[in-house]
């Protein structure tokens, strides 16, 4: 089940055909299975979402419907993005679509024999919402091993395709299977579409991973490492608020569209998925109209332009009970949705480096699905407190108002940086054996700084003090010595050694460019001095320098 959500485009221009992905099988393989999974769970969506109105047909209850498929996805993506950076991903997915494959089944028998209860439907929607927490950053992470670097852009495009063809397909073909064998068979669907992926996982094989003679990373300080990448990245930091200035709104339309077919258009389950049909053409036409739209308008006005183009839907949606607008504003919210999603995406990935590539787009992800979840339990109060329109319409006039006050976070600003390991660090002289978790340890560099030096090193340290929070320092500072103005010395400290030895594997160009720079400003021997002070331990020493 390789969500949407599950899809991150490449760091690099696109130089490659946009067909040019399909030459190589193993793309083409998982390419087709995604879609016929994602066929299927659309059908099971499609029949949960209606599922609810027949039994318990609140505005809230059909809310927490959606609630329920992206709480656990706020709730777990970041775990799940750790361990997809740990261990096997392909086994990994595997493991979780069988899970996920024998959930649907069970849910088939029980709708089928009518023992669905509106909690028990609750329950089972957040165990699929956690098998999406668990396969998204593993599918994200393992799309650059289908094709060769150059093709990775138009490798994600196909995978956004695809995506919004079974958009397209799946919500018609489960209004149709609904109205004609009852609403038990889509959730049958969704189980055996799971077998496709897991059949073409099966018959994948990957390449091996990049070695290193270094061990595995502890998974809570890989967790740690998560986070403390995010915090540090201001253009990643800058893409999670619009992230999730956007999709806090957008999420209205999807929380509400059961009951807007239903209960504003007195519609049925086929008009319902029509609607999510339109919604999934309109990406399509989107995903087609996105090289041309990116080139005209850049990713912050086309993300403005998707912003009030889901604006402009909410508010037809609110206004025009009519099928046939309904249908069209569907069409458009198609169009805004993948235009600004392409966009966030885009800019995440621009922003993270391979090592920590899973768990930033966790973290996006988590973001994601935070902001879908409050907004769905939001508008949905806000639907049985006033009314649906109502909320459409403080959703469509939050949406514009968030997007002119997050303008200032600009997106792609990792388009210039070359995040690629630079191993221009040698590796530390040590007197003795040091245990991988040993410490914590702290460094220390000396610089000679003179006094028209001075500005550009305090401007180009502060720069300097992100990279390295970013590639595992927990504490910087920067002291000048006060009997001798001018000499400088930088203190950062890291929970183990460990975590010091990673941290020379994930020194970037752009890293280097900015220590090459900042040492060009040293008034001193090269290059600086640098030591590498370690918690005592009884197999250790106390103090190495290189």
């Amino acid at each position: 089940m390789p969500s949407e959500r599950a899809v991150a485009a490449g760091p690099q221009e696109e130089t490659a055909s946009a067909w040019a992905p399909f030459r190589h099988a193993a793309f083409s393989v998982l390419w087709l299975a995604a879609v016929l999974s994602n066929v299927g769970t659309w059908m099971h969506d499609v029949a949960a979402g209606w599922l609810m109105t027949t039994l318990a047909p609140t505005p809230f209850m059909v809310a927490l419907v959606q609630a329920a498929t992206t709480l656990p996805v706020f709730l777990f993506a970041l775990p799940a993005g750790t361990l997809a950076d740990l261990v096997d991903r392909r086994r990994l997915l595997v493991v979780v679509m069988s899970i996920l494959s024998l959930a649907a089944t069970i849910l088939w028998l029980l709708a089928a024999l009518e023992l669905v209860t509106p909690w028990l439907l609750l329950a089972f929607t957040f165990v699929f919402g956690a098998g999406a927490a668990f396969v998204a950053p593993a599918w994200q992470a393992i799309v650059p091993q289908l094709v060769p670097r150059a093709e990775l852009q138009p490798a994600v495009a196909l995978n956004s395709m695809g995506i919004n063809v079974s958009r397209a397909i799946g919500p018609a073909l489960a209004g149709f299977v609904i109205a004609a064998f009852g609403i038990a068979w889509p959730f049958l669907a969704n189980a055996a579409s799971f077998l496709a992926v897991i059949a073409a996982l099966l018959w994948w094989r990957p390449p091996p991973r990049r070695p290193t003679a270094l061990p595995a990373e502890r998974f809570w300080s890989g967790l740690r490492a998560g986070l403390r990448y995010a915090r540090a990245s201001g253009p990643f930091r800058a893409t999670l608020v619009r992230a999730g200035a956007f999709f806090l709104f957008a999420s209205a339309y999807w929380a509400l569209l059961p009951l807007i077919a239903r209960e504003v258009l007195s519609g049925g389950a086929a008009l319902y998925g029509t609607m999510l049909g339109a919604v999934g053409l309109g990406a399509v036409a989107g995903a087609l109209l996105l090289p041309w739209m990116k080139r005209r308008l850049g990713a912050d006005r086309l993300t403005a332009a998707g912003t009030g183009g889901t604006a402009l839907a909410l508010i037809v949606f609110a206004a025009v009970p009519l099928a046939e607008a309904a249908i069209t504003a569907s069409l458009l919210a198609g169009v805004s949705w993948i235009a600004v999603l392409s966009s966030l995406n885009v800019s995440a990935q621009l922003a993270l480096p391979d090592w920590v590539r899973a768990r930033g787009l966790s973290i996006f992800i988590t973001v994601f699905f935070g902001a879908m979840t409050l907004g769905s339990l939001l508008w949905g109060q806000v639907a049985s407190l006033a009314s649906i329109p109502a909320a459409l319409l403080a959703a469509a006039g939050g949406a514009v108002a968030a997007a002119a006050v997050t303008w200032r976070f600009r997106l792609h600003q990792g388009a210039d940086l070359d995040l690629s390991p630079s191993a221009h660090w040698p590796q530390p002289v040590v007197g003795s054996e040091i245990s991988p978790g040993g410490g914590p340890v702290m460094v220390t560099v000396e610089y000679s700084i003179t006094s028209d030096a001075r500005a550009d090193f305090l401007t180009a340290m502060r720069t300097l003090e992100m990279a390295r929070r970013r590639d595992g320092a927990s504490t910087w500072h920067l002291l000048e010595d006060a009997a001798r103005p001018g000499r400088f010395v930088e203190v950062f400290t890291e929970e183990s050694w460990l975590v010091h030895l990673h941290h020379h594997e994930r020194v970037t160009v752009t890293d280097r460019t900015l220590q090459d720079r900042i040492n060009a400003l040293h008034n001193g021997p090269m290059p600086p001095q640098v030591t590498h002070l370690v918690t005592p331990g009884p197999d250790s020493a106390p103090s190495v320098r290189p």
